[in-house]
């Protein structure tokens, strides 16, 4: 028991660290490792439970971007309201399909999204786009592809919410990264729920988890915040992590699937 505290703690750091360095790997990483380093036995109460556990600590690492001025409130709201929408039909979706085929599948997105990480980011480019209407339509449409990819597949969404922001407003990367954290709590917070009236959240779990994050997502917040104009070395290390994990859960659960 002591063992698995021990790995709940150390996981939600890591978490909770990524959450406020970049504003995503959040559930992309608590899915796995909740399944293959906490030991979760059902794919479906580990992605519950990891939308719980990254929701709260989304939200926790908010509050420090919004004091160092890092959110615009206006686009991160849409997008969050939107977005949340896309992840409760997002989760419906996911729980009508077999675990060891959800996981599967989200191995591939992992894949996806560790190749648009290594993609150059031009932060200089083009002015930030006025929040009118057409900008506001446009992110929109963006909130509720990226809220319906997060409750599918049980992921917080940041990493399609950053460059979603990015490309429907032109904002730089780390007004990015703290709007985007209102988004993934919320999309987190709706899958969570809507797995929790299932039972498919573990709440003392969660609570560890959400413990461990709280602490790591204070570093990562301040790394962030250090680090705004020199991300692309973390960006790539973190990228490689991300295909490594996605190895490993494409393996574990194509072996799942033939057994």
């Amino acid at each position: 028991m002591t063992a698995m505290i021990s790995a709940a703690l150390s996981s939600g750091a890591l978490v909770g660290f990524s959450l406020g360095l970049v504003g995503g790997g959040g559930s992309i990483l608590a899915t796995p490792l909740l399944l293959y380093v906490v030991g979760v036995a059902q794919p479906h109460v580990a992605i519950g439970t990891g939308a719980l556990a990254v929701s709260v600590n989304a939200f926790a690492n908010l509050a420090g971007h919004a004091r160092a001025g890092n959110v615009r409130w206006r686009c991160a709201v849409i997008f969050a309201v939107v977005g949340t929408l896309g992840a409760f039909a997002g989760s419906s979706l996911g729980k009508l399909v077999d675990g060891n085929r959800l996981l599967f599948l989200f191995g591939l997105i992992m894949v996806a999204v560790g190749a648009m990480m290594l993609r150059p980011r031009r932060e200089n480019g083009a002015a930030e786009r006025e929040a009118n209407l057409a900008t506001c339509l446009l992110t929109a449409a963006v909130a509720f592809l990226a809220g319906m990819a997060s409750g599918f597949f049980g992921i917080g969404g940041g990493f399609l919410i950053v460059p979603g922001l990015m490309l429907a407003t032109r904002m730089p990367m780390i007004k990015a990264v703290g709007s985007s954290l209102l988004a993934v709590g919320s999309f987190g917070l709706a899958t969570a729920i809507n797995y929790s009236l299932s039972g498919l959240v573990d709440w003392r779990l969660a609570g560890e988890f959400i413990a461990g994050g709280i602490v790591g997502g204070l570093a990562g917040m301040m790394l962030a915040n250090r680090l705004s104009h020199g991300k692309d070395t973390l960006t790539r290390i973190f990228a490689a992590l991300i295909f490594v994990v996605a190895g490993y859960v494409l393996y574990r659960s194509g072996q799942a699937m033939m057994s």
